[in-house]
């Protein structure tokens, strides 16, 4: 039985008492069966509104997973490729994330302050093979 029904059987017991209407005590009786007739409806409003709002938190929290999923498990696919790097711009300090592909290019614009950066990849071990480190 909900609280707006339990208010309901109260008011249905108090009605079938026969009370005088007229006396003081009936007056204060049926006062206070209205505040709480107004509690319960009070109450199943914020039980909707509750609701409501639990539904719509669930939605976000759904929607904040995808996004952490698709941005994490961008970063967490690219470190284990070690094809991905990070380049501070030096006009701004930007820090940008670029894969291989993006380096073997002519350059990219910084997505902040939009100056050209170009990268150089160095042999830096001198083996011929290596191609980890690059220049900007």
């Amino acid at each position: 039985m909900t609280l707006t029904e339990k208010a309901a059987y109260l008011r249905g017991l108090a009605d079938g008492l026969g009370l005088d209407p007229e006396k003081a005590e009936t007056k204060m009786f049926n006062a206070i069966m209205d505040v709480i007739d107004d509690l319960a409806l009070t109450a199943s409003d914020t039980e909707d509104d509750l609701a409501v709002l639990n539904e719509q938190l669930d939605a976000v929290d759904e929607d904040l997973d995808e996004l952490e999923d698709f941005v994490y498990g961008f970063f967490d696919e690219e470190d284990d490729d070690d094809d991905f790097f990070e380049a501070i711009c030096p006009a701004c300090g930007e820090v940008i994330y670029v894969d291989s592909d993006i380096l073997e290019e002519d350059g990219i614009n910084c997505p902040k302050c939009n100056e050209l950066l170009v990268f150089e990849m160095d042999d830096a071990c001198g083996c011929g093979e290596c191609d980890d480190d690059w220049t900007e």
